[in-house]
């Protein structure tokens, strides 16, 4: 008899390599809505994440080597056209992070508790208050290190758990309210 080929509900590659899942079986969608100063609505994106190689580790470590879990998230949106990959990190992103806006921190992630494989904070989306006029790339999931909530921060040693850039750029302007909603789940392919 061979080897137990499922540990923990992972595989082992051809490689030798124990896998959980496909990155494309972890992740979620950025869901982010622009309402005008009148609450009327501009646009809404849809647009599935990347989880980073920084991200996965983090998940892994956490789960399965006693390292800390990052207790607070907090979303980002940035304003520059950057193709977002699996090497980015906390440190360097790769985006320009968009702090043109009123509320003074980072929107913080409230999720509610897993249920069916899936988390998301759709019953506290965060919310931007847009200050500026600007044109909106993309979302991005931070926490942990010393200042994940601050605005632009990208010294505080946190990490990038996710991003995604949008199908199209859109301008946004002074007032102009942007909410994120992040549904993320795990999934088994079965193989």
């Amino acid at each position: 008899m061979g080897m137990a080929r499922d540990i923990l509900r992972g595989k082992i590659d051809s490689s030798g390599l124990l896998k959980f899942v496909r990155r494309e079986d972890l992740g979620g969608i950025f869901i982010v809505s622009c309402r005008d100063k009148d609450g009327n609505l501009v646009w809404t994106e849809r647009q599935h994440n990347l989880v980073t190689n920084e991200g996965l580790n983090h998940l892994l470590n956490v789960e399965l080597h006693a390292t800390a879990a990052i207790t607070t998230w907090y979303c980002v949106i940035f304003e520059s056209d950057t193709t977002i990959l699996a090497t980015h990190t906390y440190a360097s992103p790769g985006y320009t992070e968009c702090t043109s806006y009123d509320e003074a921190t980072r929107p913080e992630y409230v999720e509610a508790a897993a249920s069916g494989q899936s988390i998301t904070n759709a019953a506290s989306k965060a919310t931007y208050t847009i200050s500026a006029t600007k044109t909106i790339y993309g979302a991005a999931l931070v926490g942990g290190g010393t200042a994940a909530n601050t605005k632009g921060d990208a010294a505080g040693g946190g990490t990038l758990l996710c991003a995604a850039k949008f199908s199209s750029s859109y301008a946004v302007q002074d007032n102009y309210v942007l909410t994120v909603t992040y549904p993320a789940s795990a999934v088994d392919d079965g193989v």
